[in-house]
């Protein structure tokens, strides 16, 4: 969690929840992007990341080491 790599991903996760909350509350009534509350989006979306960076924290002493995940970085094989 003390390295720049963590935050590095873990801001990565963060900005991904965010834009995931927004699209979900642009989209939870259809696509009328003029009648958007974008107050409420970008405070869904804050909050969002918030949880997403203490969900990070949390997970730091349970995955690999240095990282905010939960699950060992899986390597695509190729089955041919």
């Amino acid at each position: 969690m003390f390295t720049a790599s963590f935050w590095k991903a873990a801001a990565e996760r963060a900005v991904k929840t965010f834009a995931q909350a927004g699209l979900a509350l642009l989209t939870g009534d259809g696509l009328g992007v003029l009648d958007v509350d974008w107050g409420q989006v970008g405070s869904v979306g804050l909050l969002a990341a918030i949880a997403s960076v203490l969900t990070s924290i949390v997970s730091s002493g349970v995955g690999p080491v240095g990282s905010p995940s939960v699950v060992e970085d899986s390597k695509a094989t190729d089955a041919a």
